[in-house]
């Protein structure tokens, strides 16, 4: 929260209004707060509360990454962004033989419940708001944070967080998905509908347009396939039976922010307006909040260059600035030395105080959407919604976002995109500077975050201790009961919670799921 003011100015005095006046067409502006929500889906947006400031954070152990949480916290930061490495991505547990060499390197080891209690040791989880960034074993995880939560005594409605949960993307852009699609979203539509019951603060899904733009897709491709996504997502959802007032108003968004200034605060501003129309064509609802497009942004990971890494600060502040301007409700600020390896916390530190000086020292949370009436602009913010619209129905007439991805559709496009803007600057038509423009032949000495190569046997050892805690007859029991319910059209979130609260290992139970719903590989596009 902001402390309250009475009256906003600049820094030389001039009193600024809250709301920019008619633009220069004459016409009256838009009321942000207001559908179609181009201006922001909050009145006073930042003028009463700032954006939540995350740092995806997740290294090493839970204990590691629990001091860095700490650290972060104590420093200012308000969320917890989760990173995960990729065997718990895809559901394996650190002593899968599968699992070898990547145990803790990009993101966080959880295996049990063990390493979920160390995870938030001493943070309380009614004092924060968490995101976790997790797609195929998302149930699993969040039926773990859950398991902590009422171990902690904290009541089910005031869990708050986020978990991505977007298996769509995972077959168009990113690749750690592990069931075929009709079973991955019966997974998804579980979580919803439980959470729906049960834990009403709680964001079910981060519709993610982050790793779609990270893979090589346009501004318009990333809007349009994340949107589709949407849709598809709010379709399964209505086939359990649930009303789309139940479950929309928690839908949130992920998307990123590049480089090119104005067009990213115009993408923001269209997500809106679309997302409104889109939902209010095709499913009617009747809370307003059904209808609202709220997102978390991070900066573009895939600009930053290992070259002149210190240049990647100002990047990044740009890129955090539109994400602003464009209305983002959380963001995530990335860290300079991030093209060479994990961030230090001295990168992360500074990526977080790029935020703060963002909010305390620019003026820019002091006007809400202060990019209205720019002719550049607005001109942008409706380009891109028209396009991005048509190419959602041209998915449409596919089948929808499921049907186009089962013939690589989505990926076809990406991987021409991406090549386009590899040829782009390896043509010199597009510049970045300390690659193709204003190199310098000696380079600066930036040092990684270094990971302990011991903590695949630490994992090793918490498995020892795991099995030592748990009845194995109440493990066999619990894996076999999910096995059978995967079968049926039980609802397996409580399934899966009696699971990992028995010591079931997040392995077991994706192998349990495995065995009705085996796996599947997903169109290349080429």
């Amino acid at each position: 929260m902001r402390l309250r003011k009475d009256s906003f100015e600049t820094l030389g005095g001039l009193p600024i209004s809250p709301v920019p006046g008619p633009n220069d067409s004459g016409t009256e502006p838009e009321i942000p707060g207001h559908p179609p929500y181009t201006r922001g889906v909050h009145e006073t947006m930042y003028r009463s509360r700032y954006w939540t400031m995350r740092q995806y954070a997740g290294f090493s152990s839970a204990e590691e990454t629990n001091a860095r949480f700490r650290t972060l916290l104590d420093r200012g930061q308000s969320g917890l962004s989760v990173a995960f490495d990729l065997p718990t991505q895809l559901g394996m547990d650190s002593d899968d033989p599968l699992s070898f060499g990547e145990v803790g390197r990009v993101g966080v080891a959880i295996d049990s419940i063990l390493d979920m209690r160390a995870l938030f040791d001493g943070i309380q989880l009614d004092q924060v708001s968490t995101s976790m960034t997790i797609n195929s074993p998302a149930i699993i995880l969040l039926a773990l944070y859950v398991a902590v939560g009422e171990e902690q005594g904290i009541p089910s409605e005031q869990l708050r967080g986020t978990v991505q949960n977007d298996i769509l993307k995972e077959y168009i852009a990113r690749g750690t998905h592990v069931f075929p699609p009709e079973p991955s979203m019966r997974l998804i539509t579980d979580l919803i509908q439980y959470c729906a019951e049960n834990h009403p603060a709680w964001n079910t899904i981060s519709i993610s347009g982050y790793h779609i733009r990270e893979a090589g897709a346009t501004a318009v491709e990333e809007l349009a396939f994340t949107l589709s996504n949407a849709l598809a997502y709010v379709d399964a959802a209505l086939s359990t039976g649930m009303h789309v007032d139940e479950f929309a108003p928690r839908i949130s968004f992920f998307f990123g922010c590049h480089n090119d200034f104005f067009e990213e605060v115009a993408k923001f501003r269209a997500a809106r307006r679309l997302w409104y129309r889109l939902v209010t064509e095709r499913y009617h609802p009747k809370d307003p909040k059904s209808t609202m497009l709220r997102f978390h942004t991070q900066t573009a990971g895939v600009t930053l260059t290992a070259q002149q890494p210190l240049n990647n600060v100002a990047r990044v502040a740009y890129q955090a600035m539109s994400a602003v301007l464009g209305g983002t409700q959380s963001l995530h600020t990335n860290s300079y030395d991030e093209a060479i390896g994990l961030p230090t916390d001295q990168s992360s530190t500074i990526a977080l105080r790029t935020q703060q000086i963002l909010a305390e020292e620019t003026g820019v949370a002091d006007v809400v959407d202060p990019m209205a009436g720019s002719y550049h602009v607005e001109a942008l913010t409706d380009r891109i919604e028209n396009e991005a619209y048509a190419l959602i129905c041209e998915i449409d007439e596919m089948g929808g976002a499921l049907a186009a991805l089962k013939t690589g559709f989505q990926q076809r496009r990406i991987h021409e995109s991406a090549w386009k803007q590899t040829m782009d600057v390896e043509a010199l038509n597009r510049k970045v500077v300390g690659v193709n423009h204003a190199r310098m032949d000696d380079g600066i000495e930036i040092e990684g975050q270094m990971i302990d190569p011991k903590i695949a046997e630490q994992q090793h050892e918490k498995f020892v201790q795991l099995r030592s805690q748990r009845n194995p007859s109440e493990v066999e029991a619990a894996l076999s009961a999910l096995t059978l319910a995967a079968g049926a059209d039980d609802n397996l979130f409580p399934l899966i919670l009696q699971a990992v609260k028995a010591y079931c290992s997040v392995g077991e139970i994706m192998n349990a799921l495995k065995t009705e719903f085996g796996t599947w590989m997903a169109p290349s596009g080429f």
